[in-house]
Order: structure tokens, then C-alpha cells, then sequence
């Protein structure tokens, strides 16, 4: 399966879910990896998109690193760095994708609520981190969750990360997990892998301690009105 805009890996648009008696809108919300890498091609397919907002989730280390390509594309773009610690960290502590997930929605509420509220202000709009699988899938997930997705629905678009990362690109990123944390039993996991239950497993977090995701998001701050409009922007 190949990317929707060539140089961007992971790149998709979230259109089509089932949500209820409706689906999610095409060609609103979009979510992907870093875009440094995008080519001459991918800049015209971002400019036919016509992509008007970008919400970055990465950190100050990881955008001097790796800048994203917009050439002259009128984005405007929305930084929200979701990790408070480096990316390192978590290989270094060897967390598991549950305890990161839980780490996210609590410790980085407020930039999330920021990030789904950077959605309702203007679209098409991309979410994106440096894979496009933990902080854009946590973001995205309960975007789409609150707005009124299918919850499997929800779960399978997260899922379909895991085979949309290149096997070269898995494989770079393990041996340099390996080459400074030898016996890391989750770098696998981490740097690779969107598994279902992960998804499930924090979705159900959320209906536990807020009621829902929709709930999680109004108990840090988002009103029921914003609640609403991002159904309405979402969901056709």
C-alpha cells in the first residue's frame, strides 16, 4: 500500500469510516509521517489536497531534524509537541504502547484538546507527527472517536499504520534502537507497531475516567458546542 503523497510516508486521508447512520467527510482531515522527504510530485498532490492547515505534533529537536517541504503551498501551520519528554526517553525507560498512551492523554491534555481544536478552524487539514502512528494516532483516534466514529472503526484506521511503514525503514530504526538500548524489550513495538488492542485498550481508558473520549475532551477544556462542530465538520 503506498502513500497518498509521494515522499510522505503514511500518508491518508481518514474519509469513508462509518459513523452511525453517516461516514466520515473525504478529503477533510488527512494524517501522516514527517513530510521532509516530500518530492516534487508530493508538493503538486499537497497542492491539488488543498491542504490549508498542518498540525505538527513534534518537538523542537525533531523539526530542526527534519524541517517539512511546503515550498510555496499556503499552509498554515500549528505546532503541538505532545511528547513532554525526548523520544529517546521512552526507549530508555522501555515503556510499553499502552503506558505511552496512557502517558500521552494525561500529561499532554492540553495540546491535544489544542490539536483537535486546530481542526474545527480551518480544512482540508493534516495531522502528523514523525511516523504518523503514536501522537497523530492518539489524536486523531479520539478526534474521530468523539466526533462519533464507529469505535472499530476508529480502531482499524489506527491499525492500518503498521502496514503502511516501510520494511527498510523498521529495520534502520530497530538497529539504532538496539546499537544504545541492547535489551529493550519494546523498541519493536514502539518504533513499529499499531496494534489493535493498543488502540482499544486506551479508548476504553478514556471511557473509564471521562465517560468517553468525547468527555475526556471536554474535561480539558473543549465545549459541548466544539464537541459538536467537529461532528459536524467530520461526519456527512
Amino acid at each position: 500500500m503506498t502513500s497518498l503523497v509521494s515522499g510522505a510516508a503514511n500518508f491518508r486521508d481518514v474519509g469513508g469510516l462509518p459513523a452511525g447512520d453517516g461516514r466520515t467527510r473525504g478529503g477533510v482531515l488527512f494524517r501522516s509521517g514527517n513530510l521532509v522527504a516530500v518530492d516534487d510530485d508530493g508538493i503538486d498532490t499537497l497542492r491539488a489536497l488543498g491542504i490549508r492547515r498542518v498540525i505538527d505534533l513534534r518537538d523542537g529537536t525533531e523539526l530542526a531534524h527534519a524541517p517539512s517541504r511546503f515550498d510555496d503551498l499556503p499552509v498554515e501551520v500549528q505546532h503541538e509537541p505532545l511528547f513532554l519528554g525526548s523520544v529517546d526517553s521512552f526507549f530508555a525507560r522501555d515503556v510499553t504502547l499502552d503506558e505511552l498512551y496512557a502517558e500521552l492523554v494525561e500529561e499532554s491534555a492540553d495540546r491535544i484538546v489544542s490539536a483537535v481544536r486546530g481542526i474545527l478552524k480551518a480544512q482540508p487539514v493534516l495531522v502528523h507527527c514523525t511516523v504518523g502512528k503514536d501522537r497523530t494516532g492518539v489524536t486523531v483516534a479520539i478526534a474521530l472517536a468523539a466526533a462519533g466514529v464507529d469505535r472499530e472503526a476508529v480502531v482499524a484506521d489506527y491499525a492500518r499504520t503498521e502496514a503502511l511503514l516501510p520494511p527498510e525503514r523498521n529495520a534502520a530504526v530497530l538497529r539504532a534502537i538496539r546499537a544504545f538500548h541492547p535489551e529493550n524489550v519494546n523498541a519493536e513495538a514502539l518504533a513499529t507497531r499499531s496494534p489493535a488492542p493498543a488502540m482499544r485498550a486506551l479508548l476504553d481508558r478514556l471511557d473509564r475516567a471521562y465517560g468517553s473520549p468525547a468527555g475526556y475532551l471536554r474535561a480539558h477544556g473543549m465545549s459541548d458546542d466544539e464537541v459538536r462542530r467537529l461532528h459536524d465538520v467530520l461526519i456527512d
